[in-house]
């Protein structure tokens, strides 16, 4: 899985006024929770654009004062006005402790329901999940190749091995629908049928 490095610095002064000089520096600070200790720190905004700006799940190495801390992310905080990243929290990733964590799902296969004419559509496009920290990757994938139409792809029919999906299990994660086009043909036919049904008797008849 991808590692981003950030370096930074450890933070020493706190405080709102503390807190504006640094982002007037253009260094955003942030928190490393879970580890032995909790860790203030802050780094160049611009060390957290590969981390941040993307839908992919991926692992922070954070180098502070010669320390370095293997994380995940874990919740972000931006301006309300400028759109700026302000916070960052990240999780350290401990040998033996199970993590909570949020991977997105990659959809492998073309549904059975869109062969026949159907829409693929995705609900959900990631799961929480708590697991060892060993076992975390990418994404979880999900083979969609027996989703008829009309049907669900629900949490509940995620198995993946060492992870506890902590979603509601009935939530539905991928569908396929009937398009437009076939809503009209599906109508056409019904329209038909009792044409069809009542002519047959009269063909009979002039027989």
């Amino acid at each position: 899985m991808n590692t981003i490095t950030i370096e930074g610095q450890l933070r020493t002064e706190y405080g709102k006024e503390a807190t504006r000089q640094l982002r007037s520096q253009d260094q955003v600070p942030g928190v490393i929770y879970g580890g032995a200790k909790e860790i203030s720190f802050s780094a160049p905004a611009s060390a957290f654009k590969s981390l941040v700006y993307t839908p992919n799940f991926q692992y922070a190495e954070v180098k502070l004062n010669g320390e370095s801390y293997k994380c995940i992310m874990k919740d972000l905080q931006f301006d309300k006005v400028s759109d700026k990243l302000i916070h960052v929290d990240l999780l350290e990733l401990v040998e033996g402790k199970k993590v909570v964590a949020t991977i997105p799902l990659k959809f492998t296969g073309v549904a059975a329901g869109v062969k026949d004419g159907g829409k693929r559509n995705i609900k959900m496009k990631a799961l929480k999940i708590k697991t060892l920290p060993k076992y975390l990757k990418e994404a979880i994938e999900v083979n969609v190749d027996d989703l008829q139409l009309n049907e669900n792809i629900r949490v509940e029919d995620v198995k993946e091995e060492h992870y506890e999906i902590l979603n509601s299990p009935r939530i539905p994660i991928a569908s396929v629908a009937m398009t437009r086009q076939l809503k009209q043909e599906e109508a056409a036919v019904d329209k038909a049928a009792p044409a069809a049904a009542a002519a047959a008797p009269a063909a009979e008849a002039k027989k």
